[in-house]
């Protein structure tokens, strides 16, 4: 039988809707396998595993009241140069290791207005300066599928993070730009 985590986006926003599982058990299925693997992976530089468990059972009250959500209780992973209002945001560099922005970046707002949870700050290329998510103060990440490889991008720890199933979903960004012509 398929963990929770590896079920499809669709299908665990349909289950969770429909009450047919709870976010926390979700989420507790979720924070014990980043327990088993991350020593490893070292997808995370944060973890709100206590947070994100108070959050579910918030977040459960809520969907048994309402169905108006888009991403109800899904468990996000956040790379470590968006801002999340009163968190570590570091951006993989000593410089910022315990800086907490006073402010939530758009898309964590977005996120938290569809009753998403944060699970944590995902490992990258010390100020998103590479390409292999070698090249951070916290420590290489590795991919989950040959941990000899590099997960490649500096949103490697996000990258990481889905393909070792510790998020359901994770948030990069595109330091580069778009070179597509």
């Amino acid at each position: 039988m398929k963990r929770l985590y590896e079920k499809p986006l669709y299908e665990l926003i349909e289950l969770i809707q429909n009450r047919a599982i709870s976010v926390e058990d979700l989420t507790c299925q979720l924070l014990e396998n980043i327990k088993r693997v991350e020593p490893e992976i070292h997808a995370f530089i944060n973890l709100f595993g206590d947070e994100a468990v108070e959050e579910s059972a918030r977040i459960d009250n809520i969907i048994a009241e309402t169905r108006s959500s888009l991403m109800p209780g899904i468990c996000v992973a956040v790379k470590d140069n968006i801002s999340y209002k009163n968190h570590p945001t570091t951006c993989g560099s000593k410089i910022l290791e315990s800086y907490s922005p006073p402010y939530n970046a758009t898309v964590i707002e977005k996120i938290l207005l569809q009753n998403a949870i944060i699970l944590g700050k995902t490992n990258m290329d010390e100020f998103a300066m590479g390409s292999s998510t070698e090249h951070s103060y916290f420590g290489p990440t590795r991919n989950p599928f040959d941990t000899t490889r590099v997960p490649g991008g500096s949103s490697g720890g996000s990258a990481a993070a889905v393909a070792a199933n510790e998020a359901v979903i994770a948030l990069g960004s595109d330091t580069g730009g778009n070179h597509i012509l």
